[in-house]
């Protein structure tokens, strides 16, 4: 097993990050902005020919996860950030139908723990990439202590490089609970003079990210990486200082819902259980 910390606070580093408000909408990459769950589009990208799909799960086989394209990481704690889930491969946890990767953590007693989860890496089978645009359509959970993430980390953690050398791309997070069930971050982090350094910023959406599916992507090159929401950009980051190299190496992917930790907090008396982040497709595209 590999640990390693994902270390938050609220996102504020090199500048006061603003929030910005938007309402779901389309742009010129022709990214559906919201659905049903009857709703499958194969492409979400532009048809300029920009990129080219590489690698996806469309998830429309039944059971467990394509085990050619994830594994799992299995145990407590989140490694080190003091959440209250145990990660299993376990049908209960993660199970495919109908079309949608369904993640569900649920409180129950379970190796120590009182709370059940999975988190699903790309890692094994050589599935890390090095720029593109990685994208997935979610529908997430809610409540006070719960916190689902597509994110991304340099492959190098499982070659003996520690995070934050390693790099991390949050592509989305949520924490929530109130207000929070509406407002997804994307985030950078790296090791900058010794030190752990971030920047991303916010979008507040105009209902609960529970609601409906949306589209969440990022685009990466060897000069900046630009966050989406439904297709607008609402954040960018250059990555052109040489204190940024985690940046150009390859990263894989994670999918995951962790209960409390440093970030969100515990659950308390309003959070519901079980929580699920149903997943429509993943899909990456290169140049």
């Amino acid at each position: 097993m590999v640990f390693y910390l994902r270390k938050k606070i609220l996102l504020c580093v090199v500048a006061i990050m603003s929030v910005l408000t938007i309402a779901a909408c389309g742009d010129d990459k022709g990214i559906t902005t919201s659905g049903t769950d009857d709703e499958n589009p194969s492409d979400t990208t532009s048809s300029s020919g920009e990129y080219e799909l590489v690698w996806s799960d469309e998830f429309n086989y039944q059971g467990s996860p394509d085990s050619d394209k994830w594994n799992f990481e299995i145990g407590a704690s989140g490694w080190g950030n003091n959440e209250l889930q145990y990660y299993t491969d376990r049908l209960e946890n993660a199970r495919v139908s109908d079309g949608v990767l369904t993640i569900t953590a649920q409180e129950e007693n379970y190796e120590g723990a009182n709370y059940t989860s999975a988190r699903m890496i790309t890692y094994e089978n050589d599935h890390y990439w090095q720029y593109g645009r990685v994208e997935a359509r979610i529908k997430m959970p809610e409540g006070q202590g719960i916190w689902p993430a597509f994110w991304m980390l340099g492959k190098n953690i499982f070659e003996g490089t520690t995070w934050p050398a390693t790099g991390e791309i949050d592509i989305l997070e949520m924490i929530g609970g109130g207000e929070n069930d509406s407002i997804l971050h994307g985030t950078a982090h790296w090791e900058e003079g010794g030190e752990h350094t971030y920047q991303g910023d916010s979008v507040t959406h105009s209902e609960k990210l529970s609601q409906d599916f949306h589209v969440y992507a990022i685009e990466w090159d060897d000069q900046q990486i630009k966050w989406f929401f439904d297709g607008e950009q609402y954040f960018s980051l250059s990555i052109q200082s040489s204190a940024m190299s985690e940046f150009k190496a390859p990263f894989f992917i994670l999918l995951n819902i962790a209960v409390g930790g440093n970030w969100p907090g515990s659950p308390d008396e309003t959070t519901q259980f079980p929580q699920t982040m149903k997943v429509d497709y993943v899909h990456v595209y290169q140049k």
